[in-house]
């Protein structure tokens, strides 16, 4: 019998398992590595993560250093919003929406691995919240009725889907009309060397997983979002010694000439007003 395990299956499960060890982690050795992942550095302690700490409803407990941006600080989220986060995690990002949505909001955060569920919901009944909510599932098909969200936040997360396109198409598809997202993500602006490439780390690591800059912003309009915009960017250098564990001391020479071919982005887009996605019933 002929294997039905496809490689896209396979990195989800890589990542999956990689993300269930971070949950038990501690939030210093994630910070210490890509996104979480891969080698430790003691070169640095934040490679890619952002401070969260001068955000209104920020908590310290959710927060295990595996984002690079902060959306949420460009989302314009609204009282009374319905705010998706999706690869959610421990919660950060939904608790700090829960604070601009206000009492009368709600905030839903997806992801894919039980253990991080598991971690969300404790802290979310730790802290009393009532309207937030941690559902188990892939971003790739998102557990959601269409046109339910005014807001979408994602940190660091789409870059680990192997599929990009159908990503985007389901944030298109739970958003209302009228709707829109803020996603912090991780791109390229050059070619990786293949030995980062190829490795799974790395991936896991939010690096080897990114598309090109121009290709990323293609996807999402393609997706049939407008008013696309970079709303902030920042170039990720990864440590030499993380770098050595995949490249040639010739090779980490080479990688450098040319600047970090790795940066951070944070992107906005909406779902035209009017438009409502298929077999929702809402335009009936």
């Amino acid at each position: 019998m002929s294997s039905t395990h496809t490689p896209a299956q396979e990195t989800k499960d890589m990542v999956r398992r990689k993300y269930a060890e971070i949950a038990k982690s501690d939030k210093e050795t994630n910070q210490s590595a890509c996104c979480g992942s891969g080698p430790c550095s003691t070169e640095v302690y934040n490679i890619m993560s952002d401070d969260y700490g001068q955000l209104s409803g920020y908590q310290s407990d959710a927060d295990l250093g595996l984002g690079c941006g902060l959306p949420t600080q460009f989302a314009g989220i609204q009282p009374g919003h319905t705010v998706v986060d999706l690869g959610s995690g421990a919660g950060n990002d939904c608790f700090v929406a829960r604070h601009e949505a206000g009492p009368d909001g709600r905030v839903i955060g997806i992801d894919f691995t039980p253990e991080m569920i598991e971690k969300a919901r404790a802290n979310a009944q730790k802290l009393g919240f009532q309207n937030v909510e941690f559902r188990l599932g892939d971003i790739e098909r998102i557990p959601m009725t269409a046109n339910m969200a005014d807001v979408v936040v994602s940190n660091c997360v789409l870059n680990l889907v192997p599929d990009k396109a159908k990503a985007f198409a389901e944030m298109f598809r739970i958003l209302k009309p009228g709707g829109h997202f803020s996603v912090s993500d991780i791109v390229l602006t050059n070619e990786l060397p293949p030995a980062i490439q190829s490795a799974a780390e790395m991936y896991a690591g939010c690096v080897s997983g990114a598309m090109h800059r121009q290709d990323y912003l293609d996807t999402i309009i393609q997706a049939g979002f407008d008013q696309v915009s970079v709303q902030k960017a920042k170039p990720i250098v990864v440590p030499n010694d993380i770098l050595a564990q995949y490249l040639s001391p010739d090779e980490i020479v080479t990688y450098h000439k040319t600047g970090s071919p790795i940066e951070s982005i944070t992107v906005r887009g909406s779902k035209p007003a009017g438009t409502c996605s298929p077999n929702s019933g809402c335009c009936e």
